[in-house]
């Protein structure tokens, strides 16, 4: 009697049969301060990281911007170094597109100080990134003074795009702001709801205006601030104190503006009055003067206070 052999190949998985796991990959399209906190943020639950940026420096200046605020985490015993190369692993920087095929959402975070032209180059990098993923994937900004409906007008497949903001500066933070657009599915914005729930994160749902709700509060705290400081009734480290002390903020507002960095919180600002008119929203001579003088905060060491090499404040 003849032996019957039988493959134990057809027992197994194939490639085609096995099943995708939505959002193994994610792209990230510019990797400055904010891209490497998400890359980083998003690379410790298990997930590739693709990254794209404009040169070779770049890309060598974000490893080393997220290796960085990797050791600060060992310094201070958040991780081990076995889990920081474990991190390190998953992120991986290009100056393709192409690279971003098969990422199941790609988040667009390019720094840019003109509002007019920072349209339309994110309006740019939307249509390059639509012309290497699929029709499914998700297209998303962390922008937060720009709407999704505009920089997403241009796309084919626009119903796919959402704003997703990650509080980056502060990291312990433990929700991310989500827009869906005019055009955005119930499909496309169930599916960000999970990759959110999938990070460890709470959703807040926003309606689609400039500033959302997180910059649009902060700018206005940063903006009364400066008014108090001026008109002389408080010191700006009162004034801190008190609204740390007082109501439970971990940084004062001035604390704040100087991690965040004076250049970007006038950009906020500016954008912010250009959509709504609001005086409310337009610069304090304080923050131009400083913004003037290139004393933007903990980068450049000196702000409204004054920072060593590490960025801790210098205390008289």
């Amino acid at each position: 009697m003849a032996e019957i052999v039988d493959s134990i190949e057809k027992y197994g998985l194939s490639k085609k049969a096995k099943p995708n796991v939505l959002f193994s990959k994610v792209g990230i399209v510019g990797c400055g301060s904010v891209g490497q906190n998400i890359a980083r943020m998003i690379a410790s639950k298990g997930i590739e990281i693709v990254f794209i940026e404009i040169n070779e420096q770049n890309i060598e200046n974000a490893y080393i911007g997220i290796e960085r605020e990797l050791n600060a985490q060992i310094d201070h015993w958040g991780m081990t170094q076995n889990e920081k190369k474990i991190i390190m692993s998953r992120i991986n920087g290009y100056t393709n597109y192409e690279c971003l095929k098969g990422c199941d959402l790609v988040i667009e975070a390019i720094l840019s100080k003109d509002r007019e032209l920072s349209v339309d180059i994110r309006k740019g990098v939307f249509k390059n990134i639509e012309k290497h993923v699929s029709p499914n994937a998700i297209i998303a900004t962390n922008s937060t003074t720009l709407v999704i409906t505009e920089l997403s007008s241009e796309l084919n497949h626009k119903d796919r795009c959402a704003s997703l903001n990650f509080l980056t500066n502060a990291p312990e933070s433990r929700i991310v702001e989500v827009v869906r657009g005019l055009y955005t599915t119930d499909e496309a914005y169930e599916n960000v709801r999970k990759f959110i729930s999938l990070i460890g994160k709470k959703m807040v749902p926003v309606q689609e205006s400039p500033g959302l709700l997180s910059v649009r509060m902060f700018v206005s705290i940063i903006n009364e601030a400066c008014e108090i400081l001026m008109e002389g009734v408080g010191s700006k480290e009162d004034i801190d104190l008190t609204m740390k002390n007082g109501l439970g903020l971990a940084l004062g507002p001035f604390e704040f503006s100087d991690k965040v960095g004076l250049d970007k919180v006038m950009r906020w600002m500016d954008n912010l009055y250009h959509e709504f008119g609001d005086i409310k929203y337009k610069s304090s001579p304080l923050i131009k003067k400083l913004v003037r003088a290139n004393q933007l905060g903990r980068k450049t060491r000196k702000g409204f206070y004054d920072y060593d090499e590490n960025g801790k404040k210098i205390i008289d």
